[in-house]
């Protein structure tokens, strides 16, 4: 795929691996109906925080605005960001306005609040009916088949990351 076809055919979106001190990731579990999506779709509903960039929105600012809206959170130190796109293409059912899929900048950040801080409802647009900390490897069995690759990818760079966090705990 061009870089070309990449920028002017995905809808430009930004994702949130939300680590706590122990080196846990923040997983919600999506609302909504996810039957179509597998054997298990269930299992599927559990993801990061993601969503849209914002024309001109600065991709760390973007970041910032997803979690609070999907979480609640606003108490968390951004560590890094993805340096290219990662990009996964929707099922041919799945429509999202003319956008062929997403392409995704991931932002790893720190948990630096109390659990209590989290609120599923902090938006009037809920995305998620309930949350937990698990492992970053849980990630590609979590997520929906068609964003998969995406998250192997996610689990592969920010690992060493984790492992970092890990032994400063």
């Amino acid at each position: 795929m061009s870089q070309k076809d990449l920028l002017k055919r995905f809808r430009p979106n930004v994702g949130v691996v939300l680590f706590n001190a122990q080196g846990q990731v923040w997983y919600g579990r999506r609302v909504g109906d996810f039957s179509g999506l597998g054997e298990k779709p269930d299992l599927y509903r559990w993801q990061m925080p993601q969503g849209g960039v914002d024309p001109d929105e600065d991709i760390a600012a973007a970041a910032f605005r997803e979690l609070k809206e999907e979480t609640g959170v606003s108490s968390a130190t951004l560590l890094c960001v993805t340096p290219g796109w990662l990009a996964y293409e929707f099922p041919a059912d799945y429509k999202k306005k003319n956008w062929k899929g997403q392409r995704q900048k991931w932002a790893a950040m720190i948990f630096t609040g109390e659990d209590s801080e989290i609120d599923l409802e902090a938006d009037d647009h809920q995305e998620f009916d309930d949350w937990r900390w698990g492992e970053l490897e849980e990630a590609p069995s979590l997520i929906v088949p068609f964003k998969r690759h995406v998250y192997d990818d996610i689990v592969e760079g920010f690992r060493p990351l984790r492992d970092f966090l890990r032994a400063q705990a």
